[in-house]
């Protein structure tokens, strides 16, 4: 039984939903069990202990997956988590093909929900590297638009590091230089590059 309250948001999202709705409704229902604050972030269910993010629910083409904020801290005693890209440093996910997967897997879940939680009330944080070494011709820019420094500080940190490799994996200054001039309004506007 669950005991947390719903989320209008996410009842909204999910009545959206068309490719993965009832394995995120069977998600939605395991991670209400643990007694997590239900929100809707970033576009999907989102799930906080005491403000603190822990899971959300997210769908793919190929699979749905419950990810969990500080996964790599997780013990991972049944071999589940993924990382979901190698510049991912602290979330890991569960990933799922269809519900049968999710109806077996719920009280591995509900422990690896449990020990989330556990990290987060004990403080406990991963050791992220910093971000990656601000490429020259993003220093030109920002020495050239002062306010384009402060847009982008004002950044989080994830958002700012997507910038920082997107922009230091084009092997030429040209191209460098093409991305940023590309992307310098959408930084002034507050907005990480997939926004």
């Amino acid at each position: 039984m669950t005991t947390n309250r719903t989320n209008p948001k996410v009842d909204e999202f999910l009545s959206r939903s068309d490719k993965w709705k009832e394995e995120y409704e069977r998600l939605r229902t395991i991670v209400l069990d643990c007694q997590l604050t239900e929100e809707l972030k970033w576009g999907v269910p989102c799930y906080t202990f005491q403000g603190s993010n822990i899971v959300l629910i997210h769908g793919f083409k190929e699979y749905c997956a419950l990810l969990f904020f500080k996964g790599v801290l997780l013990r991972d005693d049944q071999g589940i988590l993924i990382q979901q890209t190698e510049n991912v440093q602290a979330g890991r996910q569960v990933r799922f093909t269809n519900i049968r997967d999710i109806v077996e897997m719920e009280n591995t879940l509900k422990a690896y929900i449990d020990e989330a939680v556990e990290v987060e009330k004990n403080g406990v944080e991963a050791d992220l590297k910093k971000n990656t070494e601000i490429p020259e011709e993003l220093q030109n820019k920002f020495d050239e638009i002062p306010d384009l420094k402060v847009a982008f500080e004002a950044l989080t940190p994830g958002r700012q590091r997507a910038y920082v490799l997107y922009f230091s994996k084009a092997k030429k200054s040209e191209t460098r230089v093409s991305r940023i001039e590309k992307y310098t309004h959408h930084i002034l506007n507050g907005k990480g590059l997939n926004d």
